[in-house]
């Protein structure tokens, strides 16, 4: 990473024009704009990328998820044509990962089309790469342009790019939180002159019990609805995979990573993945909504735990020399294991179904560990 970037001088003189800048617009130039926007130009991914995930981590992760969309097809009636969707597929190893463990169903495997939904060309490149073997597969820069059908979705660590919206609460209210210039000249943080009108009753019970100087931060529900819409409508189940939190509350998770660490989110713009935390809540209110049914959110390791990545983990070891098995023990612990480096208890999976589909893989026998839903999300 550099310490200057091309999409600070363009924001600056965009901040210059017309004002400070609302966070959820400069998270969005961040990550999208469309010559030095962070995934429009480069592979984050690995050990010599920025960050790592969970299909990066181990085979597993992907085996997993393609014996869940078997159990989801065989649960809607084993239709003779199952759409696969990724939405942000990384490199397409989660995608290849899976679609290897499909092959021993013939029947399902012969019934996929797969849709990959991915802006970032050099991940596109490496996708087709990984996938260089794979039959009816397609492209597409929306879930929109998806055709028709029943379907399987994954979302692994798509919702927590999508850009947020952010307030911060004053004495006259909630005002939207902006990226300006201050006096330094260098990026910095500030809220709108004006609170924003009527929008204390679109808050959730505890957000309205925040004190003086909470940040709140919200995204739209554009994304979820059209997969909870397509869901209801067409058939089938959707996986979101994602870290974040289970009840809307007031507080600040807008961060950046470059090279596994974290970095100033307002410094080098364009050069670090931008990211917040997914509230759960908002997704399973938005999704229940629409009339599509909601299953969790349960933590990753448990899901895993249920799907059987213990019983794989001691089955891939039996045929592994001594340092291959060693690194498969370390990936199963961070997979399912809670603390410092864990993937377990940090990340939450959610599943949205059509509304026939009462029980499925990974949730079954789970308590619901959703709170109650309070005040509708703005």
């Amino acid at each position: 990473m550099t310490e200057y970037s091309p999409l600070q001088s363009e924001i600056k003189k965009l901040i210059k024009s017309s004002g400070p800048m609302p966070v959820w617009r400069y998270m969005e130039l961040c990550l999208t704009h469309p010559k030095h926007g962070y995934y429009v130009s480069r592979d984050p991914l690995g050990r010599e990328g920025d960050f790592t995930t969970a299909p990066e981590v181990s085979q597993m992760f992907g085996e997993l998820l393609g014996l869940w969309a078997a159990s989801v097809w065989k649960a809607i009636g084993s239709p003779p044509l199952l759409r696969l969707i990724e939405l942000g597929p990384g490199r397409g190893t989660m995608m290849a990962d899976a679609l290897r463990a499909l092959r021993v169903l013939p029947p399902l495997y012969q019934s996929l089309s797969i849709h990959l939904v991915e802006i970032n060309p050099v991940l596109r490149d490496k996708q087709k790469s990984t996938l260089s073997g794979v039959r009816n597969i397609a492209w597409h820069e929306s879930i929109d342009e998806v055709p028709e059908g029943p379907a399987v979705i994954f979302a692994n660590e798509y919702f927590d790019v999508l850009p947020i919206h952010q307030v911060v609460k004053r004495e006259t209210g909630w005002h939207e939180r902006t990226v300006e210039i201050d006096d330094a000249g260098k990026l910095g943080f500030g809220a709108a002159a004006e609170p924003m009108p009527r929008f204390e009753v679109l808050l959730p019970p505890l957000v309205r019990a925040a004190p003086v100087g909470a940040v709140f931060e919200w995204r739209p529900d554009a994304e979820i609805m059209k997969i909870a819409t397509r869901m209801r409508d067409q058939g089938g189940a959707a996986l979101i995979i994602d870290y974040g939190h289970l009840r809307s509350d007031a507080g600040d998770t807008f961060q950046a990573i470059a090279r596994h660490s974290f970095t100033d989110p307002l410094k080098n713009p364009g050069q670090a993945d931008v990211t917040a935390h997914v509230d759960f809540q908002a997704l399973v209110r938005a999704a229940e909504d629409l009339g599509a049914r909601v299953h969790g959110p349960v933590p990753q390791g448990d899901f895993l735990k249920r799907l059987g990545i213990e019983t794989r983990a001691v089955t891939l070891m039996a045929k592994a020399s001594h340092e291959v098995s060693e690194d498969i023990s370390g990936a199963l612990k961070r997979l399912v294991g809670g603390g410092r480096g864990g993937m377990g208890s940090m990340f939450k999976v959610l599943a949205v179904s059509e509304p026939h589909l009462t029980d499925l893989a990974g949730f079954k026998d789970e308590p619901d560990a959703r709170p109650d839903t309070g005040a509708a999300q703005p």
